[in-house]
């Protein structure tokens, strides 16, 4: 189904790619993130999902993430990265064919794992949110307009939250934070209270070192509920939304192995999201099928490559089913398990990438309208594009 992987350089240990239109020009273009190198990597579409060689931005130090949105209103999108060892976030701003300006730097209070980027205050301009793992905050930079950036207003939180989400979880139409805190097994949900600030944190209890959060409705009444995986305690949490943006106590599902990932997307066609995990630990996939009142059946599990980090579910097969990709860490390989209905999948079958991969992303770069894999691949310095056949 899938072409031999195509190999573009990128810096030193990539650790994510985000894919957007950077030119203008209606074809996908690739930025890499490079935790070695402090860098980012920007990689050009040529045209049928070949790429030019790569266009190096200096970063802070240790970038983990990046994200593409427009910040400054000229409808380009602008790279932004969390920057762990220089506890910073980097903001480079689309000149307009593809280049970019020089970073501009921000302080936050700590280490960064990741970035979201959202408006939190409703003035139309994108302001920046990141958990900062080593104070126990989320970190919110307001947009002051033209791709600039206030100093960080801090809220705590639990202990070393690792990622957020930017959700409206009470139904005010504003944009709330919820926090994973590695450290202390927990969820911080800061409500929004009407102009870019954020009440204290309600904390509610989760499994053992919580890894990955998704934030989605899963019992149909309107209101986002929250996923989590655990890798510690092998499981997911969910709980649900009561109203007013508080949370039941966590139900528990079982899983396996050090679940790396989580995504919720209906793969069995009943118009309810059911939840997908990528399990580092067994080498697996897990499915769970939404029963449809926010309760989920136990797991059926799916060989995977060895240590799968990054799970994707989208359709690859045009046939309206979501299908399940994973980036095989130790085993240098993507997996593919298509779905063959009613929530079940058919036998991986994988595809060689470069060394360690750690993320994947699945998007449609060659203009052929289907979807084509893209990896960052850590230990080759490589982003991998596996082009639809």
């Amino acid at each position: 189904m899938f072409h031999s992987q195509a190999v573009d350089s990128v810096g030193n240990f990539p650790a994510s790619v985000a894919v957007a239109d950077v030119n203008s020009d209606n074809k996908s273009d690739i930025v890499a993130v490079n935790s070695g190198s402090g860098s980012v990597s920007v990689l050009l579409n040529a045209g049928n999902g070949t790429f030019i060689t790569q266009t190096t931005y200096l970063v802070g130090g240790n970038p983990q993430s990046v994200v593409l949105v427009d910040v400054n209103s000229d409808n380009l999108p602008d790279i932004i990265t969390a920057n762990y060892v220089s506890n910073s976030v980097s903001v480079l701003l689309n000149t307009g064919n593809g280049i970019f300006n020089n970073q501009s730097t921000y302080s936050v209070s700590g280490y960064l794992f990741s970035v979201a980027v959202v408006d939190v205050n409703s003035d139309n301009k994108p302001d920046i949110v990141v958990p900062i793992y080593s104070s126990n905050k989320v970190g919110v930079l307001l947009n002051a307009g033209n791709g600039t950036f206030r100093n960080q207003t801090t809220y705590s939180t639990g202990t070393n939250p690792m990622s957020v989400a930017v959700v409206d979880v009470n139904s005010d139409s504003i944009p709330d934070i919820i926090a994973l805190n590695f450290g202390t097994n927990t969820i911080s949900v800061l409500l929004n209270i009407g102009n870019g600030t954020f009440s204290n944190q309600a904390a509610y209890t989760v499994g053992s070192s919580p890894r990955s959060v998704a934030v989605v409705d899963v019992n149909s009444d309107n209101k986002p509920d929250i996923v989590i995986a655990n890798s510690a305690s092998t499981t997911v949490s969910v709980l649900l939304n009561i109203g007013s943006g508080t949370f039941s106590n966590q139900t528990i599902y079982s899983i396996d192995s050090y679940p790396y990932s989580v995504v919720v997307v209906d793969v069995n066609s009943d118009s309810i999201p059911d939840i997908i995990t990528a399990n580092s630990g067994s080498n697996t996939t897990s499915v769970l099928l939404n029963a449809g009142n926010g309760t989920f059946s136990a797991q059926t599990t799916y060989s995977a490559g060895t240590h799968p980090h990054s799970v994707a579910v989208v359709d690859v097969n045009s046939d309206n089913k979501p299908d399940i990709i994973t980036a095989n860490y130790d085993s240098g390989t993507v997996s593919v398990l298509l779905n063959i209905g009613s929530g079940t999948f058919n036998a991986q079958c994988t595809y060689s990438v470069g060394s360690e991969p750690v993320s994947v992303t699945v998007v449609d770069v060659n203009s052929d309208n289907k979807p084509d894999i893209i990896v960052a691949d850590s230990g080759a310095f490589s982003v991998s594009v596996l082009l639809h056949g």
